[in-house]
């Protein structure tokens, strides 16, 4: 099983009250794509957890895009970010 080892970077930066952030939320979700690909790896035929995870990697692909169109300046501070959980780009 795949321990949160990201979420301690988030948490220290931030307070309680910004647990709603982007950065946060794609944190969070990205630690749980990891507990469910790990799951998927083991149990081949579970299609509602793919299911999850497919809605999950939308909602975490929503959550970027979203950043980099409102806020490029966060976006591009979140990008040590993506790169340390090795999420890959979109191409437009």
């Amino acid at each position: 099983m795949i321990r949160n080892s990201f979420i301690p970077i988030i948490s220290q930066k931030e307070n309680k009250e910004n647990r709603g952030s982007v950065e946060f939320q794609v944190v969070s979700f990205n630690t749980k794509i990891r507990r469910l690909t790990s799951h998927l790896k083991l149990h081949k035929t579970d299609y509602s957890s793919e299911r999850g995870l497919r809605k999950i990697l939308g909602k975490r692909k929503r959550l970027l895009a979203y950043l980099s169109k409102k806020n490029r300046v966060r976006y591009q501070e979140l990008q040590e970010l993506i790169s340390q959980l090795d999420i890959r780009e979109t191409k437009r």
